[in-house]
């Protein structure tokens, strides 16, 4: 493991994974309509040396592929992982043998934890930036409709104010002005829980706002960890050895010693601005809502400081290959902490909350009910929109096959269950309040009940141009839009002659958007709330409420949605005139 960025980039150059590209760019719009397209062919790491108003370079898809982030990681965390999750029923109860007997990973473990180092050997203290100026900063503006530039690897460190436990967050930073900044803290992040116990006291909580350093500082600031996981000490076990500290005057946080730059300053209680709009990870923009203010004090960087960005937006970008390979790391520990929960796994291409599967025990009727409930509860898991159980051997990556084996064992009169008035991920608007929204658990446990259909056999539906399965048991239809036929769903569900034998019928805009997974995926599972616009016939048995087929889903784009990001016409012209400047 590298202990900086700057070690990191010379191994990209060395394994041939780094494109340098000295020609002028903007970071404005440019930089991430060149990265999307690098991201698109499955392209090196880029690194820019020329941006327009900033003296530092810019550092992207630095981890946008499986072998980059195999090159940040290795695999010694997956084997620590796996030998801790096998060696759990052997260690308890505890003792000094049983210790003993597993030395051989545990006590390279000794290693984890925090370095003291002096100004001298703090990399990050190099230079005080005077005056201090964000704007110097080369932050991003990634799509037309974002509200500014952003940071958008942000390192954010805050600790609580009462416990002194610290988070290492990744929540978007978006600049303002010379010292002043946005920080989108949402409802469920660590951060904004520091926040919230500050404000309580009517006080300001500092923040150290970390950009570069150590790869393993943003794999721990992404992943979610439980609350009482500290992230830094997270990344330390990341890279297999302790992480270097340093202590400033002025300033209650330890800085990184060997981040690329330390902005430092605090986020004042009871002060919102709108932050936003914002092209996110869904695919969609996040609209512009009051968030805290960040106000910057002192601006530390690395004489040599390099800046990381990303860019996302609709799946696959550069996240998708890190978000994997957490998950597959993590994998081991699904049935330490949740019992009954053999394998679990989020979609990428949904914005991960939007839809979770797992494999679960079914050892009694409706037991597989309890652990779905066990895993709502969970941490961020429980932002989940759609969880489909199973306690059938499949693997859960293949989405197809995944879906197929619920839907053979899918009983609507019990295995829908729909939640509403629930929170929901801030970025998700397909509720129909800001951060409320429903949740549906869908199952199919047990032996097969049926044989799904293959192909659509009815007669011609009024309002559907277009009719396709996605696969067995699974109807895809388009039409009106929902503008022009709000109730089509409604219909929808009440044929019985044409789509009574059909589970699932899905109502999008164009069949051609879901002809394959990834597409299947993100049009469906980012255009639904399950309490509004999952539609069937049903009838109520005491307080339960009990569905029949079809079940049809309503994944149009409603008017009130936020757009679809879409490049800007003038900087995709620009760029395809400039290409051979850049490759």
């Amino acid at each position: 493991m590298q202990d900086n960025l700057h070690s990191f980039i010379e191994l990209l150059k060395k394994e041939r994974e780094l494109k340098v590209i000295e020609a002028l760019v903007d970071p404005y719009l440019e930089i991430a309509e060149i990265q999307r397209r690098v991201v698109a062919e499955s392209g090196p790491a880029l690194l820019f040396t020329n941006v327009k108003g900033s003296a530092f370079p810019v550092a992207t898809n630095l981890i946008g592929s499986r072998k980059r982030v195999e090159l940040v990681m290795g695999d010694r965390p997956g084997k620590v992982i796996k030998n801790a999750a096998e060696a759990a029923s052997r260690l308890m109860p505890p003792s000094v043998k049983k210790l003993w007997q597993e030395r051989d990973w545990l006590f390279p473990l000794r290693k984890t934890g925090f370095r003291s180092v002096g100004r001298r050997s703090a990399p990050v203290l190099e230079h005080l930036q005077a005056p201090t100026d964000l704007t110097k900063l080369p932050a991003l503006t990634s799509w037309p409709g974002d509200g500014g530039a952003f940071v958008t690897l942000p390192l954010v460190y805050t600790e609580h104010p009462e416990t002194g436990l610290h988070n290492l967050g990744m929540y978007r930073v978006q600049i303002k002005g010379k010292d002043l900044a946005g920080m989108h803290w949402q409802i469920h992040k660590g951060g904004g829980f520091h926040h919230s116990a500050a404000e309580q006291k009517n006080q300001a909580l500092p923040l150290t706002l970390f950009i570069g350093g150590p790869m393993a500082l943003t794999v721990a600031a992404i992943t979610a960890l439980p609350e009482y996981v500290p992230e830094l000490l997270y990344a330390s076990f990341l890279m297999n050895d302790k992480l270097n500290l340093v202590k400033v005057n002025g300033h209650p946080h330890p800085l990184i010693a060997e981040a690329d730059f330390a902005v430092c300053g605090e986020v004042p209680p009871k002060i919102r601005e709108d932050e936003g709009p914002f092209g996110d990870h869904y695919g969609y923009y996040s609209l512009a809502h009051p968030f805290p203010v960040f106000q910057v004090k002192k601006i530390y960087h690395r004489k040599n400081a390099v800046f990381p960005a990303t860019v996302v937006g609709k799946p696959r970008q550069e996240d998708y290959y890190i978000g994997e390979w957490m998950q597959e790391l993590l994998a081991p520990m699904f049935p330490l902490i949740m019992p009954g929960v053999r394998q679990l796994w989020n979609y990428a291409e949904t914005g991960y909350h939007s839809l979770t599967a797992a494999i679960v025990r079914e050892t009694y009727s409706r037991e597989a009910l309890a652990h779905g409930f066990r895993i709502l509860g969970e941490g961020q898991l429980s932002l989940t929109k759609i969880l489909m159980l199973t306690d059938a051997p499949v693997d859960l990556k293949d989405f197809k096959q995944l879906l197929i084996t619920v839907l053979e064992r899918f009983s609507p009169e019990r295995d829908l269950v729909i939640i509403g008035k629930t929170s929901m991920d801030t970025l998700d608007y397909t509720g129909r309040m800001y951060n409320e929204g429903s949740k549906a658990i869908i199952m199919g446990t047990g032996e097969k009940k049926r044989t799904l259909p293959k192909a659509y056999a009815g007669k011609k539906i009024p309002g559907i141009k277009k009719i396709e399965a996605y696969c067995h048991g699974c109807l895809t239809v388009s039409g009106r839009s929902y503008k022009e036929s709000p109730k089509l769903g409604e219909k929808l569900a009440a044929d019985k002659d044409n789509l009574g034998k059909w589970p699932f019928v899905i109502l999008v805009d164009d069949t051609d958007d879901v002809y394959d997974t990834a597409g299947f995926l993100w049009t469906v599972f980012t255009r639904f709330d399950p309490a509004w616009d999952i539609h069937a016939t049903k009838s109520m048995r005491g307080n339960s409420i009990e569905y029949r087929f079809p079940i049809v889903i309503d994944a149009r784009m409603k008017p009130w949605y936020p757009g679809e990001l879409v490049s800007d016409e003038a900087v995709v012209k620009r760029v395809d005139k400039r290409w051979k400047e850049f490759f």
